[in-house]
């Protein structure tokens, strides 16, 4: 969690140059709607990469990357990564999972009270696949002692179920998906305390989405993800 973001993108800077990549991370998509207030001082990725290129590294190519895009122009932008082509990513956490790139040893997270503790551990563990030293920079927008206390338990848990529950104590349960991220109790996220069957739910949704990719034959699950795709966090 460091104070000084320009410190923080000369050492970004310091690893481009030894020709190494660097992860930046945003909450968002678009611009949030000038109207809530809450969403002002989320970034969004396509405005940071803009501003990154512009104002930061305009001697770097930068690509984006989110949940938005087909999967033709996914793969294209992480092939591309992956060979070398562009040297910053700036993504939602739809990285968070995937194609593994070593060269890649540094990640930036903005915006990381908007995350859940485990998506945090995840997306860090996306520079530690690198043989070099890696490194990871948390920046929240909030000061609260809440969002301070979630941010430190990164350094001491073990383990992404560990954070799941240390998050789940911290903020209390909320819903498994949607836009209510916490204060009230929802069969979904309580049910993150029971590991073994999350690992099978999860074991069983892949396996369906292998299967079934388009889910026509799950015509009732493909009805319920339609009726909640507004609410639905896909990445």
């Amino acid at each position: 969690m460091p104070k000084d973001r320009e410190k923080t993108y000369e050492h970004i800077r310091t690893e481009l140059k030894a020709g190494r990549q660097a992860y930046v991370i945003c909450p968002r998509i678009d611009e949030p709607d000038p109207q809530k207030e809450l969403a002002l001082n989320a970034k969004s990725v396509k405005e940071e990469a803009k501003r990154l290129k512009k104002e930061i590294f305009p001697e770097y190519e930068i690509s984006i990357l989110h949940s938005k895009m087909t999967p033709k122009e996914k793969d294209t932008v992480m092939k591309e990564f992956v060979a070398g082509t562009t040297h910053i990513m700036v993504a939602t956490s739809v990285v968070e999972v995937g194609v593994n790139v070593p060269n890649a040893t540094v990640i930036i997270i903005e915006g990381a009270e908007r995350f859940g503790l485990a998506q945090l551990h995840q997306l860090r563990g996306r520079v530690l696949r690198s043989t070099d030293q890696a490194y990871c920079y948390i920046f929240s927008e909030s000061k609260s002692k809440q969002s301070q206390d979630r941010l430190k338990a990164l350094k001491t848990a073990q383990n992404g179920f560990e954070l799941a529950e240390l998050d789940l104590g911290l903020r209390g349960a909320g819903e498994l998906y949607g836009r209510r991220q916490w204060g009230l109790s929802d069969v979904g996220m309580e049910a993150i305390r029971n590991i073994k069957m999350v690992e099978a739910a999860r074991s069983e949704a892949q396996k369906m989405i292998l299967e079934d990719p388009h889910l026509v034959k799950h015509p009732l699950l493909k009805e319920i993800v339609h009726r909640k795709k507004d609410v639905l966090h896909f990445e």
